[in-house]
């Protein structure tokens, strides 16, 4: 799927201007994580990605077509959203009945239901949750549910705002699970995140935004090489990056194999008078 804004700006009934002329195109499967402060635009923008937001102004194109063109519901079918609170979200009696009412809604069949449900709740760790009351379960337990309510559905995209939230070190091991097994189903998925160890183990692309403004807008690894620039919407390399660019590194690294690697390649062409570089 092709999302595309233009010149899109988003004003709120309190006067606050949430977006100010964002120009962008996200398309394919590589998977895309937009990070930012508090307030910079980010949960504004991906909400217009399937309609719960229309433009103040400019356009938001899915596959070329204006999102004026359908309802949010209608949308819910290509574009799924996973919200950050999953309170905001679960609504039914039973786990099984949250996974079952989107697919209901969109007319899937019973057969097709079934068929999904199997790897969906293995993956997001609900198999014996089926008939738990959602606020019955954990925090994670209640997230893991939300994304396995969309994933049912089985859109072409799936923005999720915040995953990392409250998460475990199972959890995030769970997390990074699903989003190799959507990028086998060929899905695009989008994540808004300020955990950037997730970002940098988990997306190829990577948008800065700020004050309302796309500010960087690239490979993870080459956004993640301008410090000063991402600075400025308050956002940091993770720790063993902001080490290798103390030492002077200047290869972009986001774990430790890679850290050590460079370290030892230094060393290396210090010993044969190489320069850096």
């Amino acid at each position: 799927m092709r999302i595309e804004s233009k010149r899109l700006h988003h004003t709120y009934r309190s006067g606050d201007k949430a977006l100010k002329e964002v120009s962008m195109v996200i398309e394919g499967t590589q998977p895309v994580a937009i990070i930012g402060q508090n307030g910079s635009g980010k949960t504004t923008l991906v909400k217009h990605f399937n309609g719960i937001l229309r433009p103040t102004q400019g356009e938001l194109l899915l596959d070329g077509r204006s999102i004026a063109t359908r309802s949010t519901a209608q949308w819910a079918r290509d574009v799924g959203y996973v919200f950050q609170n999953p309170d905001d979200q679960l609504f039914l009696d039973t786990v099984r009945k949250e996974l079952e009412f989107g697919c209901r809604r969109i007319g899937m069949t019973a057969e097709l239901i079934t068929q999904r449900m199997e790897p969906i709740v293995d993956i997001c760790g609900l198999c014996d949750l089926l008939d738990t009351h959602p606020f019955d379960l954990s925090a994670t337990e209640k997230k893991f549910c939300t994304i396995a309510s969309i994933l049912m559905m089985n859109p072409r995209v799936i923005i999720l705002d915040e995953p990392t939230c409250g998460q475990d070190v199972e959890g995030m091991q769970r997390l990074c699970s699903i989003i190799d097994f959507l990028r086998a189903e060929e899905k695009l998925v989008i994540t808004i995140s300020h955990d950037m160890k997730f970002v940098v183990a988990n997306f190829e692309r990577t948008i800065v935004m700020y004050g309302g403004t796309v500010l960087l807008d690239g490979s993870t690894e080459k956004v993640f090489a301008q410090p000063e620039v991402i600075a400025r919407s308050f956002v940091y390399p993770p720790p063993i990056t902001r080490v290798a660019q103390s030492a002077g590194i200047e290869r972009t690294v986001f774990t430790v194999e890679a850290l050590v690697e460079s370290i030892e390649s230094m060393r290396k062409k210090r010993k044969r008078g190489v320069p850096n570089g």
